[in-house]
């Protein structure tokens, strides 16, 4: 991996997508237990991880190199926080299921689609390249983190959508979604699509997969889950995105080390 002095964003690689959709699946299962199984609602929970999330965005947007640990600590708060405000949003105060006292899934989608254009709208009129790999400016930054955290609060809302409304359940939405990614993976190998338009795509769909996967795994049987808990599964999701932070800063000690013996042998001669 080739990590450029300066830059503070992860390269686009498999570690990427797989650590991307690790978090946004813990942030579903992190979400629904601060705010169902621990029962501190939809407000309180979103009001402590909202913070949480402002707390380590202040220090991402300040540091000047690309820190692994703070980036994917990021990544997760903004799902975690996406889960509980788009519950609130569509379900209303409380910790329940019922999305009588909200917006409702569609309602919901609508709020924050609406949204998700914006900051894309905003991001345009600054002239700014939608690139990813050129993020380097403070402001494209802010853009980038507003946009992570509108879709993954989009993708909570399509997540059980797609799972309840639908009645696809969340094991078959999950399959849908996954299906949908691998079309966009053969359209970046095999058309002339944007690669910058369909990472987007991806990315938001991760949100989604994430939500139904992580459903899926920690809710009740008798709502089509498999019933291993939100404190497991969300257990099992932090030791991988550990595991692949770890490894992560493996790979940029790997890197270094051989371009600073260049560096020392290009001093002595």
């Amino acid at each position: 991996m080739d990590y450029v002095s300066g830059y503070k964003l992860p390269q686009i690689t498999v570690l990427f997508w797989v650590l991307k959709i690790a978090a946004t699946t813990l942030g579903e299962t992190g979400g629904d237990m601060l705010s169902q199984t621990l029962n501190l609602g939809y407000v309180a929970a979103s009001v402590v991880l909202f913070a949480i999330f402002l707390v380590a965005l202040v220090v991402q947007l300040r540091v000047r190199r690309f820190h692994p640990a703070l980036y994917w600590l990021v990544i997760a708060a903004t799902s975690t926080a996406g889960t509980t405000m788009a519950d609130l949003l569509t379900r209303g105060p409380g910790s329940g299921t019922s999305t009588d006292g909200g917006l409702g899934y569609a309602g919901g989608a609508v709020v924050l689609i609406a949204g998700l254009a914006l900051v894309f709208a905003v991001w345009k009129v600054t002239g700014l390249s939608y690139d990813v790999t050129r993020v380097t400016t403070f402001r494209g930054e802010l853009l980038y983190w507003a946009a992570i955290l509108l879709s993954n609060t989009l993708g909570t809302t399509t997540g059980d959508y797609l799972a309840d409304e639908t009645g696809l359940g969340y094991w078959r939405a999950a399959v849908v979604i996954a299906v949908v990614m691998a079309v966009i993976l053969a359209a970046h190998y095999f058309t002339r699509i944007s690669g910058v338009v369909l990472f987007w795509i991806a990315f938001i769909l991760t949100r989604p997969l994430g939500a139904t996967v992580g459903n899926y795994l920690s809710k009740e049987r008798s709502k089509g889950g498999l019933e291993l808990g939100t404190y497991t599964v969300s257990a099992v999701l932090a030791a991988v995105l550990i595991a692949g932070v770890v490894y992560t800063y493996i790979a940029m000690r790997r890197t270094r080390e051989p371009a600073a013996r260049d560096l020392v042998g290009a001093d002595a001669g």
